[in-house]
């Protein structure tokens, strides 16, 4: 069939309801006018009564033959005012009814967000021997939502509630020569307190050099939670030089759902 100008999009039909606050009387106004009784579908506690017998409409007055108790429940639909939308009602799409690349990546990127990564600028040194520090992650290679604090606290605090992917990769050097590093631990905080632990023990004779990858999923309020990377090297013979190594070091997270 031809049209004028725009073909119209395909409707969906949905009834009005309309509830009614009732009390002891048999007069009700309606939300939208009608032209006789025949034109609403009129209920009490779930029972569906008999137009003319039990109540008449005429505009928006609605007239019961016998009143009603504030205790009942009454709703009407209009049966003679279907209202059209060019959306299907929520909760009605199945996924027969989606095409296989229907959802694109736009429509889904926003629950990798807010996300970051950071990683040091320079080498942390002076790194106190055996002892958790906070790494100082202060280079940001990327910050969807500032929610990462790269001068003061070096912590990431995301706006969004959610189930957070983290994930940290460290080298750490420890002073005094080789085969001096006898264990290096990394650790995820949330809220100043350890949620995952990494740990690797060496060996006499190895370099001093360790290298850690530590990830968790941790849920994440949206508001006041934040997250932050401790890290520790605890060396045989140290020589107050301890380091974690900028080149290797970095720190990120991302959303990937509620």
């Amino acid at each position: 069939m031809a049209y004028i100008g725009k073909e119209p999009a395909d409707a969906f039909t949905s009834f009005v309801k309309q509830d009614f606050t009732t009390s002891a009387t048999t007069s009700y106004t309606l939300d939208h006018s009608v032209v006789n009784e025949n034109e609403l579908a009129l209920f009490i506690n779930f029972v569906r009564q008999e137009p003319t017998a039990a109540y008449t409409a005429s505009g928006t007055t609605l007239t019961l033959t016998s009143a009603t108790a504030s205790s009942d429940d009454m709703y009407c639909i209009y049966l003679g005012k279907a209202v059209q939308t060019v959306n299907p009602p929520s909760g009605s799409v199945g996924t027969a009814q989606l095409a296989d690349d229907a959802v694109t990546k736009a429509k889904t990127s926003n629950l990798m967000y807010p996300a970051f990564e950071a990683n040091l600028s320079a080498n942390q040194t002076s790194v106190a021997d055996h002892v958790l520090t906070k790494i100082q992650f202060d280079e940001e290679r990327f910050d969807t939502d500032g929610c990462y604090d790269n001068s003061t606290n070096y912590r990431f605090t995301p706006t969004t509630a959610g189930k957070y992917f983290v994930y940290s990769y460290f080298v750490g050097g420890a002073g005094g020569g080789n085969a001096d590093n006898k264990n290096t631990k990394l650790n995820i905080y949330k809220n100043g307190s350890a949620v995952r632990s990494v740990f690797n023990l060496m060996n006499t004779g190895y370099e001093n050099e360790a290298d850690l990858t530590i990830n968790a999923v941790v849920d994440m309020n949206g508001s006041s939670d934040y997250l932050e990377i401790f890290a520790s090297i605890n060396s045989v013979a140290n020589s107050g030089s301890n380091n974690f190594q900028a080149d290797n070091c970095s720190f990120g997270a991302y959303r990937i759902g509620d």
